[in-house]
């Protein structure tokens, strides 16, 4: 009979190699698992739907754990997120029919961002979306383009920082920037359109 190993419990202060003395489970059990909720409200928005989201976080899940080798630190939520996010992207090609996405003008976007302005008044997209409802809300960010709504959630809703997000979705931070900035712009457009009727 085997004897249990005990997982040790591990300082967040950690140096980023702190996994490479750790068998595959534990390490899947370290670096994967704490990042499954997130993983699966990032399947849910890409995928729209709750059972599709489920089996994607499965297939990311697999996915993983066959390349759990390779994480060499870092933050584990990123390489987590970037995961799931390219699953979902495989299994919507492979299970839904592609859309037409079209991308508004950069340089509008550019001199929206350009105006200064003091960074703790709240922006007028900020207060309307402080005033709308929460399905309503869901419904919009849901509408959106598939890259404008993940970088969306993955900054708004689980709270990724740029760097963070360029890492998941494998883009440039300056398009990061630029997909979020549209997706606010969008947001604001649409919900103040419904706020008006």
């Amino acid at each position: 009979m085997k004897s249990e190993k005990s997982v040790p419990r591990l300082a967040a202060s950690a140096p980023a190699d702190w996994t490479s003395g750790l068998d595959d489970n534990s390490r899947f059990a370290n670096v994967v698992m704490p990042h499954i909720d997130d993983a699966y409200r990032l399947a849910r928005w890409l995928t729209g739907n709750s059972t599709d989201a489920e089996d994607v976080v499965q297939d990311a899940s697999l996915r993983a754990f066959r390349a759990i080798r390779s994480f060499a630190g870092g933050s584990a939520r990123a390489w987590v997120l970037s995961i799931v996010r390219n699953t979902a992207y495989s299994w919507l090609r492979k299970n839904r029919p592609a859309a037409v996405v079209t991308i508004d003008d950069l340089e509008a976007v550019e001199l929206a961002q350009a105006k200064p302005g003091d960074p703790d008044t709240p922006t007028p997209e900020a207060a309307l979306l402080a005033k709308i409802d929460a399905e309503q809300l869901r419904a919009a960010i849901a509408a959106l383009p598939a890259p404008f709504r993940e970088t969306l959630v993955l900054r708004d809703i689980e709270g990724l920082d740029y760097r963070e997000i360029a890492q998941a979705t494998e883009v440039p931070i300056g398009t990061v920037m630029s997909r979020l900035a549209r997706a606010r712009s969008r947001l604001a457009a649409t919900l103040s359109t419904k706020s008006l009727e």
